[in-house]
């Protein structure tokens, strides 16, 4: 076997058959799941069950929530200037 090239094993990027199994399981659960913070969303004496129940429901639906992030440099200029510059000749 030469020095680099690797032999055997998984393909890069495929999943774990024991990951894949329990996926499987955990979403043969999902309706049922989802079903069960509807009850807790619409039922729930605690608001903040309520609350933690429709973030998940709005989570699973609309996917999480886009956190803003501001990145600046030193006093609020930009963190990176790039400046692209044609060369002449050649």
């Amino acid at each position: 076997m030469a020095k680099g090239y690797k032999t055997g094993g998984r393909v890069k990027g495929s999943v774990n058959r024991v990951t894949a199994d329990i996926k499987a399981l955990a979403q043969s659960f999902g309706a049922e799941a989802i079903q069960t913070l509807v009850s807790i969303a619409q039922a729930s004496e605690s608001d903040q069950a309520k609350i933690s129940a429709v973030k998940e429901l709005l989570d699973r639906g609309y996917g999480k929530a886009v956190q803003a992030m501001e990145i600046a440099g030193k006093d609020g200029a930009p963190a990176v200037q790039i400046k692209i510059v044609k060369s002449e000749g050649k």
